[in-house]
């Protein structure tokens, strides 16, 4: 992590991160979130051809479940039963996120992924490449994990 007494080495540009590409939330309970985010809020469910192929078994097995927002911006339910907050009252704690993931334009993902290492913001995990693109794992000063990641160079 990096403290506010560390020296900067090299920082991404304004702009540089384009959009939020996903919110990742752990559930608890995976029909009352799908009713919450789906009934309540009125997200669209993503279902049958427009589940991504790398989701396709998790989504089939009830382990995660897909939405998206007006503006495009997908949000993933993972099922983790045994999932207990670290306090009873939310709003006390942040307490269900699981990571936060930002797209980046393919061309400047190992820049990216310099940044961090030129900061010594300890890697999580990657970077991974996948199907769909690649990515970058680490945490921000309070814990929770965020992701850099780009679509795959076509």
């Amino acid at each position: 992590m990096l403290s506010s007494s560390q020296t900067v080495k090299s920082v991404l540009a304004v702009g540089n991160l384009r959009k939020v590409h996903h919110i990742a939330l752990n559930v608890c309970d995976m029909q009352a979130s799908r009713y919450f985010y789906g009934t309540i809020l009125g997200l669209h469910e993503l279902v049958g051809d427009e589940v991504p192929e790398t989701l396709l078994e998790l989504v089939a097995s009830g382990k995660v479940a897909n939405f998206v927002t007006p503006d495009g911006t997908v949000l993933d339910l993972f099922w983790t039963p045994d999932l207990t907050p670290p306090d009873p009252n939310p709003e006390r704690n942040f307490t269900r996120a699981y990571h936060l993931a930002f797209d980046i334009d393919p061309p400047l993902f190992e820049q990216a992924v310099a940044v961090l290492r030129d900061n010594e913001i300890a890697i999580a995990h990657g970077p991974v490449t996948r199907p769909t693109g690649r990515g970058v794992y680490f945490y921000d000063p309070d814990g929770l994990m965020i992701e850099i990641r780009c679509d795959p160079d076509l």
